[in-house]
């Protein structure tokens, strides 16, 4: 080999280990090994709202092929099911599956982010969360906190409760013990009602001990599992104060800006999909359910207009008043407010039309 052909040789397999020792770490860092630990505000036993965060969990290993493990834990396995914000807070956990109107007393903007009494059902509130700011706006917020979030899933409309009397006049909610969090309790404290924010595992125990007079959580499929009806017979709709409750992944900000942005982009999808198999679940068993508990003895009522009527005008005066002292909550209201009323005149005209022709004729088609 002359001289020429071997300096060309030696510089082109120099190139060509330099070649290799660059590549091999760029694929390896390209998908690093990740474990967190998430956890959820809901228990093991309720499938669909605990296994929402499973899901999610399980859409994250997929997806990085098990290179990004998320370990999931109920209440009182790291912390409370109100405390889980907390824990993100303070880097105890790297993310949480709650409703962020678990911090409704330190924050109440952030009661919005689960949902405002009197507003918008879960596809509006999805859209306003991704086309009408409503992400920016609950994350500006969070920040304060160390904190940001994805929307994470979603009840749809809620139930508006057991309670073991009826309630049939505005007088009969004064004094009314109720499992109720976030701003409809603040709303129903207006009324009389004395509002209690309990974690969902320990609601069952107080209202049979009578400590409660009525909880609302969800809906038929949880409040079957819970066994409310074993206690308090009488279940009311609408849940006006949950049209479509959001639930998110709230993360520690630290945490989620050391992701590779391929990562974070990936557990957002990651939430969206869980987001839409919660919806759909729900949508599947809720029915079911309901028949079932009507079946055993569960007594179907409806909030009478005046309690309806009373409860609006209570939302609107205490909307006044927190927009009148905290500059965040009036822009989160003044946010949701304006796109509600972009968005009922469509869906009065299109939606509600269709879905109302339809329950009426329920039978004939």
């Amino acid at each position: 080999m002359t001289t020429m052909k071997r300096r060309n040789f030696l510089k082109g397999a120099g190139l060509a280990a330099a070649a290799g020792t660059v590549a091999a770490p760029a694929i390896a860092q390209s998908m690093p090994e990740v474990r967190w630990r998430l956890t959820s505000s809901f228990p093991k036993s309720l499938d669909t709202i605990f296994g929402t965060a499973q899901t999610f969990a399980k859409y994250m290993a997929d997806a990085t092929d098990g290179k990004f493990q998320i370990q999931v834990f109920a209440p009182g396995e790291i912390v409370g099911g109100l405390q889980a914000m907390d824990a993100v807070q303070n880097g105890s956990v790297e993310c949480a599956h709650t409703p962020t109107y678990y911090w409704v007393g330190k924050e109440p903007a952030l009661g919005m982010g689960t949902g405002l009494p009197f507003s918008l059902n879960a596809r509006q509130l999805h859209s306003w969360w991704h086309f009408a700011g409503g992400k920016e706006i609950i994350n500006d917020v969070l920040a304060k906190y160390n904190c940001t979030s994805l929307v994470c899933g979603n009840s749809g409309a809620q139930m508006g409760g057991f309670f073991r009397k009826e309630i049939n006049t505005v007088e009969d909610l004064s004094g009314l013990k109720f499992r109720i969090g976030g701003l409809g309790g603040m709303v129903l404290a207006k009324l009389g009602v004395v509002p209690q924010q309990i974690a969902p595992g320990d609601v069952y125990p107080a209202l049979e001990r009578g400590t409660l007079d009525a909880a609302e959580f969800v809906g038929p499929y949880d409040d079957e599992k819970l066994g409310f009806l074993k206690v308090a017979k009488y279940y009311y709709a609408p849940g006006w104060w949950e049209g479509g409750a959001m639930l998110h992944l709230v993360v520690n900000q630290q945490k989620w800006n050391e992701l590779p942005k391929h990562y974070q982009a990936i557990m957002s999808n990651a939430c969206e999909a869980a987001n839409n198999w919660m919806l759909a679940k729900y949508d599947a068993v809720n029915g079911q359910a309901l028949r079932r508990m009507v079946g055993a003895g569960a007594e179907l009522r409806t909030f009478s207009p005046a309690i309806m009527e009373a409860s609006l005008k209570a939302a609107n005066e205490l909307y006044a008043e927190l927009s009148a002292k905290d500059a965040n909550f009036k822009k989160v209201y003044d946010s949701m407010v304006a796109y509600r009323s972009e968005v009922l005149p469509w869906w009065q005209l299109n939606e509600y039309a269709f879905d109302t022709f339809m329950i009426r004729t329920r039978g004939r088609v």
